[in-house]
């Protein structure tokens, strides 16, 4: 199932038919390696994993949870194979430009980082809920989506998916992709140890993330903008 899904995420990466000039315009600026895994990681990765993941597997033998962790990580990983394909074809099928995409994505990326970040100012009054008893259901809904697989990783991918020119670029996000997933798969496996021993440098590191999150939503909006034709973009 592993390989499968990984070959299936390096086939989304190849451009929409009729996106290729489209996707060159905005490629222009060059986007590195290293700069599409940190907007990956801020997207994807295991930061916010590890207090949604504790309070579902609470009490539960060693065994439930790497097995939840584990069947997580292949559901994201095949979740983002999809979304890439899905991607490609709606671009080609709905003649969305690439600029257009990125737009909604940076939009998903700013508000649900700015509510995030709003949200640590405000008082944490929590319903009581029934205990869940977690299976391996949980795996599928609430862990591999929404909470590894976010609605603005999705478009990330898909923009990043519609980009890839040649093999190398597409081996390249597809291996970004993969390892940021093993490190959420990591930070789930050791999610008690990390909380216990990060406490309140976490919390800080989160909304450093946060606020990190919304700038580059709002950086993301203005480049599409520009793309678009609505104002000139000034680079300093």
């Amino acid at each position: 199932m592993f390989g499968l899904a990984f070959l299936a995420l390096v086939a989304a990466m190849s451009p929409a038919v009729g996106q290729t000039e489209t996707a060159a315009a905005l490629s222009q600026p060059n986007v590195s390696a290293r700069k599409i895994f940190i907007m990956l990681f801020l997207m994807l990765g295991p930061i916010k994993i590890l207090v949604p993941f504790v309070n579902l597997t609470q009490n539960e033998d060693p065994v439930l949870r790497r097995r939840l962790a584990t069947r997580a990580m292949l559901f994201s990983l095949a979740a983002l194979a999809l979304a890439g394909l899905l991607g490609r074809n709606i671009l080609e099928n709905f003649e969305i430009s690439v600029p257009v995409l990125a737009l909604t994505g940076g939009l998903i990326l700013f508000l649900v980082a700015l509510r995030t970040v709003l949200e640590q100012s405000l008082p944490q009054t929590r319903l009581k809920q029934e205990p869940i008893s977690p299976g391996t259901d949980l795996a599928l809904s609430p862990l591999a989506f929404p909470i590894i697989v976010t609605p603005y990783g999705i478009a990330a991918v898909i923009v990043f998916a519609t980009l890839a020119q040649d093999t190398s670029a597409k081996l390249t996000i597809a291996s970004i992709v993969l390892v940021i997933l093993l490190l959420d798969w990591l930070a789930m496996l050791f999610a008690d140890s990390i909380l216990k021993w990060t406490g309140t440098a976490l919390q800080v590191l989160t909304v450093v993330l946060g606020v990190t999150q919304i700038a580059l939503g709002l950086q993301i909006i203005a480049h599409s903008l520009s793309l678009i034709g609505v104002f000139v973009e000034r680079t300093y």
